[in-house]
C-alpha cells in the first residue's frame, strides 16, 4: 500500500504544481489581429462584389434601354414603310388626276377635278410627302431616274432635267418613287 501511497501523493503533487502554476500568457493581440484582418478582408471582398453586381446591373439596365430604343425605332421604321407602300399604290390615282386636269375641255369639270387633286395633295402633304419635279434643275440620280435623253440645244449646259414625265415624290430624305424625266446631254 504505499505504493499506491506514494502515488497518491505524487499525483496530487502534480495537481497541486499545476494549480499554483499561472497558466502561460496567450498572445490576445495575435488572434484579435487575425480576425480583424479577416473582417477587413471579408468587407474588401463584399464590397467589390458589390461593385461588380451594380456594374453589370447598370450595363444591363443601358443594354436594356439601348433594346428598347433599337426595337421602338424599327417598329417606327416598319410602320412609315408600311404606310409608303400604301401610298405607292395610290399615287398613280393622283397622276391621273393631273393628266385629266390637262385634258379637260369642260369647266365644271375641271373645277371638280382641281378640287380632288387638292384633296390628294392635301393627304400627301399631312402624311409629309413632298412632290420632287426637278424640271430645269440639274439631274440627280438620287431623285431622279432618266429614261429619255436629247442633245443639248446652244446654250443649254448638258445634265440638266428637260422634261418631266412622272413626278417623284419623298418622305424626308427617303424617296417613295423616283422622277422620270428626260435629261440633256
Amino acid at each position: 500500500m504505499s505504493e499506491q501511497t506514494e502515488k497518491q501523493q505524487g499525483a496530487e503533487e502534480l495537481k497541486a504544481e499545476a494549480v499554483n502554476e499561472e497558466p502561460a500568457e496567450i498572445p490576445e493581440e495575435a488572434p484579435a489581429e487575425s480576425a480583424e484582418e479577416a473582417c477587413r478582408r471579408e468587407l474588401e471582398q463584399a464590397q467589390a462584389a458589390a461593385a461588380d453586381y451594380k456594374d453589370k446591373w447598370m450595363r444591363s439596365v443601358a443594354e436594356f434601354d439601348n433594346f428598347r430604343k433599337r426595337n421602338e425605332q424599327t417598329r417606327r421604321n416598319a410602320y412609315l414603310d408600311g404606310k409608303a407602300e400604301v401610298v405607292v399604290k395610290v399615287l398613280p390615282v393622283g397622276d391621273n388626276l393631273e393628266l385629266a386636269l390637262r385634258s379637260c375641255a369642260d369647266e365644271q369639270t375641271k373645277k371638280g377635278i382641281e378640287m380632288v387633286l387638292r384633296a390628294f395633295n392635301k393627304l400627301l402633304e399631312e402624311e409629309g410627302i413632298t412632290a420632287i419635279d426637278p424640271k430645269d434643275e440639274e439631274f440627280d440620280p438620287a431623285f431622279c431616274e432618266a429614261i429619255m435623253s436629247e442633245p443639248a440645244a446652244e446654250g443649254v449646259e448638258p445634265g440638266y432635267v428637260k422634261e418631266v414625265f412622272r413626278k417623284g415624290y419623298k418622305r424626308g430624305d427617303k424617296v417613295i418613287r423616283f422622277a422620270q424625266v428626260k435629261v440633256t446631254t
